[in-house]
């Protein structure tokens, strides 16, 4: 195993950014295909670290899943391009490189390895894997869909993203699951059009890098930690503002982007998906809540001697990142 050090940790990330960049401006699938195996290469040192066993398991499981993903990918490529002249031949491919890319991205309903890959990770890794790691299958699935499969994965992924939510004690798995509920989001508006899922995509990762980093500051993994814990109030307030904006509450930011959303599906009369996706929208609010009660609304003992020290500076971007988030929807009135 590597050791880790900054300056291979910086390498590796740097490799990364530059294989999605490669994946993205790729003329070929093929080209894509390499841009893939550079990225999957790239992340797993980031994530294994040799004192850690969970961490060693999940870059295994990472692996062996993108893995798979890439010889299906790499496979339906080779088959459309020499049977590519028969359009029944043709519908299928498009079915068959969809899935291979929506099993890369830890989509629903090939999502089983997200959840645990996501529980052995610390939160930097979490973030890379919930946000950028995204890019590339979401990008290289806007080039070539089957709308029909797309709709039914779109609404298999807010529903799966919701039950599997329930009754989830560890952080990292309920944000997995949010992650897979917002996929679902996220596709729907990349058929839309690209500049909403760019506009989407943005959103959603500065609320999930705000919680990971919050989550990172207090060293929390658990529901159970954050009963007990005597944090600054104002981190407690931060969480709660940043699971009401991702979970897509109307006065915040977060509800801006899937507004926009909602406001295309009514206006094309897709009345049934946009009732799924509002109700499941709903009941992720409601685990939130769960979260932020845990944090915030309990009596929650203080003790004298117990006194965390968190240094502010690295807090005041985060604090500004909520009043924006709270100002949002009057300046998105605005923008209207």
């Amino acid at each position: 195993m590597i050791l880790m050090t900054n300056s291979n940790k910086m390498f590796f990330l740097f490799i990364l950014f530059f294989s999605t960049l490669i994946s993205v401006s790729s003329n070929s699938w093929l080209g894509c295909w390499i841009g893939l195996e550079i990225n999957l290469l790239s992340f797993i040192p980031l994530i294994s670290t040799h004192n850690n066993l969970l961490n060693s398991e999940a870059s295994l499981k990472y692996f062996i899943t993108q893995s798979i993903a890439s010889i299906n990918f790499l496979f339906s490529i080779l088959l459309s391009l020499f049977l590519m002249k028969n359009f029944f031949f043709n519908n299928l491919f498009s079915i068959f490189i969809n899935s291979s890319l929506i099993m890369k991205m830890g989509s629903a309903p090939f999502h089983f390895w997200f959840p645990n890959i996501m529980e052995g990770l610390s939160w930097f890794n979490c973030f890379i894997l919930m946000t950028w790691q995204k890019i590339t299958p979401m990008i290289l699935l806007s080039y070539y869909f089957n709308l029909n499969f797309l709709y039914f994965i779109m609404i298999s992924n807010v529903m799966f993203g919701v039950i599997g939510s329930f009754n989830q004690t560890s952080l990292r798995k309920l944000m997995a699951f949010s992650s897979i509920n917002n996929l679902g989001w996220m596709m729907l508006s990349m058929i839309i059009s690209e500049n909403l899922w760019l506009i989407y995509f943005i959103f959603y990762s500065i609320f999930t890098f705000i919680t990971c980093f919050l989550f990172y500051i207090i060293n929390t993994f658990f529901i159970s930690q954050l009963f007990f814990f005597n944090m600054n109030f104002l981190i407690k307030i931060s969480i709660m503002i940043n699971f009401l904006s991702l979970g897509g509450l109307p006065p915040f930011l977060g509800f801006f982007p899937k507004w926009i959303v909602i406001n295309y599906l009514m206006n094309n009369n897709l009345f049934i998906i946009s009732f799924m996706f509002i109700m499941s929208s709903l009941i992720l609010l409601f685990i939130y809540i769960r979260i932020i009660y845990s944090s915030l609304l309990f009596f929650s003992f203080k003790l004298k001697w117990f006194k965390i020290f968190i240094k502010n500076n690295s807090l005041i971007s985060i604090y500004f990142f909520n009043f924006i988030s709270l100002l949002g929807m009057i300046i998105s009135t605005f923008f209207f």
